[in-house]
């Protein structure tokens, strides 16, 4: 089954694309957050077995909402975004699902560490956009990972005994693709 749209590279647009997270902070209440340097493609083959996706996202781009959060995450305690200024995400394979769902199985690489991740994700269907005549696709990816799986392992026990950064990270990305020229 071909996914339903054109044969060709579709690329992200940045201004109408998010890239969010949020992990449990104090055990009590989630921290939420946001890459602002996100680049993606999908090159639509004639079935989902040629169909790949890919991206890329700067971590120094991390913003909580708290310059001084952003610039602790972007230190070696967590990202190094100095020596691994990138994370990317590279498809093994997309599965159709039921109605307009898929899953995306592929490497995600953060922190210089590998490993085969799956998404959710729901197409939200095709349309013009009248202000400059493109053709634009939406999609919603939705996921989970497990933050000490690429080596960020920074933590700080709380006098409960609990932890103050959760493990999981709970990822959600909203991207709006542009369609190939022609």
């Amino acid at each position: 089954m071909p996914l339903p749209l054109a044969s060709g590279t579709w690329t992200i647009d940045p201004t109408h694309s998010v890239v969010q997270f949020s992990v449990r902070h104090l055990g009590i209440s989630n921290i939420r957050g946001r890459f602002n340097d996100v680049e993606a493609t999908l090159s639509v083959g004639e079935e989902l077995a040629t169909t790949e996706l890919s991206a890329s996202i700067g971590m120094g781009s991390i913003d909580t909402g708290s310059a001084d959060r952003d610039g602790h995450v972007r230190s070696s305690d967590f990202f190094n975004a100095e020596v691994n200024p990138k994370m990317s995400f590279a498809s093994s394979s997309i599965e159709a699902g039921e109605g307009d769902a898929f899953s995306v199985s592929g490497t995600m690489t953060i922190n210089g560490v590998s490993k085969q991740e799956t998404l959710s994700v729901t197409f939200f269907g095709i349309e013009d956009n009248p202000f400059d005549s493109s053709v634009r696709a939406g999609f919603e990816a939705v996921g989970q990972i497990d933050r000490t799986a690429y080596g960020i392992e920074w933590q700080v026990p709380l006098p409960s005994g609990g932890i103050m950064l959760g493990k999981s990270v709970d990822i959600t990305i909203d991207a709006q693709l542009l369609a190939p020229p022609g």
